[in-house]
């Protein structure tokens, strides 16, 4: 593990070198209030929560997870770098790991940055902080289920561009298999089993269920399965490249 974290830090110092990782932040935290105040119609409701911040994440992390994962593997292809983090002494699980990581806790500083937003509710009335902890709980593991897509995809190509649009084409697409609508529209043409396996495949499907408070162990399972999927596909294909 001391492998993984001496990477962790490094990846997680890498984003702050260059102003990225702050244009970053500002996207997500303006992105995130407009979304909510706005777009979620967070006053007409007449409630004081945060479920339209949390309704919010799963299209803002489908544009903004593949933008800070598009190059976590590409560029290192790219450039010829992969090669020299690889002859050092650590395994590529142990490299998949600790820039995932890295990733998710810069996303968890993004989320953690919101905290104003919670302050706010809090003013204008009584919510439930179980219930808003619980959704940032399963905020956090959602952008990893995404990160992970991501970090995946990275190893794919060179191509930056092409990282990104292959990561958010698959998050797309499991986020839209969960919605009613798509469900009800398959009802007569897909078997009732498929159509229940495939919304258990939905990432927002699980979110939400932990953003309602609910911190079900199906729920908890899906994400660290789905974190562990991916990145072991990451793992594989490093592999299979380096080998060629």
């Amino acid at each position: 593990m001391s492998a993984v974290s001496a990477i962790a830090r490094r990846e997680l110092g890498s984003y702050f070198v260059t102003p990225v990782a702050y244009v970053f932040m500002v996207i997500f935290l303006v992105m995130a209030g407009l979304l909510t105040f706005y777009t979620g119609d967070f006053y007409g409701r007449g409630l004081a929560d945060l479920q339209p911040f949390f309704d919010m994440h799963p299209w803002l992390y489908l544009v903004l997870v593949p933008a800070s994962t598009m190059s976590m593997w590409a560029e290192e292809r790219a450039s010829g770098t992969m090669e020299l983090l690889l002859s050092l002494p650590v395994t590529i699980s142990q490299a998949v790991l600790g820039k995932f990581l890295a990733a998710w806790v810069f996303i968890g500083i993004c989320l953690a940055l919101t905290f104003p937003m919670w302050i706010i509710v809090n003013y204008l009335g009584d919510p439930d902080n179980g219930v808003i902890l619980a959704g940032y709980v399963g905020s956090w593991l959602m952008a990893g289920a995404f990160l992970s897509i991501g970090a995946c995809m990275s190893t794919v190509t060179r191509s930056q561009v092409v990282a990104f649009i292959l990561t958010a084409s698959v998050c797309f697409l499991l986020l839209l298999i969960g919605q009613p609508q798509v469900l009800d529209f398959l009802q007569d043409t897909v078997p009732p089993k498929l159509i229940g396996a495939m919304g258990q495949l939905s990432i927002s499907r699980h979110a939400a269920s932990i953003a309602r408070g609910v911190l079900d162990l199906r729920d908890l399972v899906y994400f660290f399965a789905t974190i562990v999927a991916w990145l072991t596909a990451s793992v594989v294909m490093i592999d299979l490249k380096r080998t060629r």
